[in-house]
């Protein structure tokens, strides 16, 4: 007479993680996002929890896919998605979380059995256990052993290749690994007062009052961290403040700062485009530190557009508007504006520290349209500026086709630009004529800037 097979019993989180994941992997989901749907109703324990499943094991997804191709003797191709996301969460439970042995293993196969089929069970098992015969250095070792220097660093530090390649072009030797350590460890939270609305010792205030602990962030004057939920937060609920990374804010008022020292040369009230304006935190603060400008924030994508508005909601309605446009096509006339900010898409190799997927998601072929679309942005910023006006080419990244040798291409075919030596940041971030913020040097994303001015 057979045994009764035991029943199987997955808690609520455990569940919750799995399907993150599983969105993040075959949806292309945001983990951000999926996150905040996954933790609803959670017990603060339990999402704490979650988080760290989801995050950890979408940033060391690629080590953790070699892992389970040494482990399981095939190619993770080879494995249906759902067995390969329940490996990759038993693999982060094994060997970055401390989880015991007998746990990852009977926790991992009662997983795969109620989302795949008791059929896979003893794969599951089969492939934990090998999984957990060594520790992650012991794993690193085997991985990187013979192989060359960079593939071996990317192995290390939990990057594809392509990515350390550019970090190498970007960076100082000895900076390298540095900066690729700092990828790998989630930021505070960082906020910004929104000038005009609120100050940042008042937000500070705010922060203790419902029992937050927060410090002001150096770097910039609007600037702070709080470590719990900034919700919480009477000015974040209200739009007087809102989430937003350090170095986004310090690239935005770098722009402002340019803007007032072009004063004399237009009228009292500037006007200034912000041109791939979604979800709207640059423009808010634009509208805000620049309390006389009239802003026309543009975004191609609708849903993007309604965060802009929401973003802006605290700024007088006859200062602002927003409008769903395409970059490339311009819907308004050359020559009108004081100040265009350039924020344009871009692979996001800078955010990679809050964005734990995204490393796997892009590849250097990516690169060949990102660049054009760029390009092409830049110039039509450039042409929509008025002679003399101030343009910010931003994006999230360091590679080098995204920044320093797209500004340098447009600057040595147009015979109309010149560079502006941006104010207020710290002196190692210059690159050449443009700022490059880092991680592990400021604390921030690795935001890049360029200012131009339209002769």
């Amino acid at each position: 007479m057979s045994r009764p097979r035991r029943r199987r019993k997955v808690d609520a989180a455990r569940l919750a993680a799995y399907t993150a994941l599983h969105r993040i992997s075959v949806e292309d989901a945001y983990a951000n996002l999926v996150l905040r749907d996954a933790t609803r109703g959670l017990a603060a324990r339990d999402a704490s929890w979650v988080t760290e499943v989801v995050s950890g094991t979408s940033r060391l997804r690629g080590t953790y896919d070699r892992i389970i191709t040494e482990a399981g003797g095939r190619p993770v191709e080879k494995l249906q998605s759902s067995v390969l996301d329940v490996l990759r969460m038993a693999s982060h439970q094994a060997l970055s979380m401390r989880t015991p042995a007998h746990a990852v293993v009977s926790e991992s196969v009662d997983l795969a059995a109620q989302v795949v089929g008791e059929r896979v069970t003893g794969l599951v098992n089969a492939v934990t256990r090998k999984i957990l015969a060594k520790d992650l250095a012991g794993w690193t070792e085997q991985l990187t052993g013979g192989a060359d220097p960079e593939l071996a660093r990317s192995i290390r530090h939990h990057h594809p290749a392509w990515i350390v390649h550019a970090y190498q072009d970007s960076l100082p030797a000895d900076e390298v690994e540095l900066a690729l350590a700092a990828n790998n460890i989630a930021p505070a939270t960082q906020l910004v007062a929104r000038p005009g609305l609120v100050t940042r010792d008042e937000l500070l205030a705010e922060a203790v009052e419902v029992g937050l602990s927060g410090d002001p962030i150096d770097l910039v004057s609007t600037a702070i961290t709080v470590a719990g939920d900034p919700g919480k937060l009477p000015s974040v609920i209200t739009g007087r403040a809102a989430v937003q990374d350090a170095g986004s804010q310090l690239v935005t008022l770098a722009l402002t700062r340019a803007l007032a020292a072009e004063a004399g040369q237009r009228g009292s009230a500037p006007r200034v485009l912000d041109l791939c304006a979604g979800p709207g935190g640059k423009s808010a603060l634009l509208a805000t530190a620049v309390p006389t400008a009239r802003l026309l924030a543009a975004e191609l994508h609708p849903h993007r557009a309604e965060l802009v508005r929401s973003s802006l909601r605290t700024v007088p309605h006859d200062r602002w508007a927003v409008i769903c446009a395409d970059g490339t096509q311009p819907a308004w006339a050359p020559n009108i504006f004081d100040a265009v900010l350039a924020d344009v898409p871009c692979t996001g190799l800078g955010a990679l520290r809050r964005r734990p997927e995204s490393r796997w998601r892009r590849t250097d072929a990516d690169l060949t349209e990102l660049v054009a679309l760029q390009r092409s942005l830049l110039d039509v910023a450039l042409d929509a500026v008025r002679p003399g006006g101030i343009v910010g080419y931003v994006t999230c990244s360091p590679h080098p086709a995204e920044t320093v040798e797209l500004v340098d291409e447009i600057r040595a075919t147009r015979g109309d630009v010149e560079v502006v030596a941006p104010t207020g940041m710290p002196d190692d971030a210059r690159r050449g004529d443009y700022v490059q913020l880092w991680p592990h040097r400021h604390g921030t994303d690795a935001m890049f800037l360029a200012l131009l001015r339209r002769r």
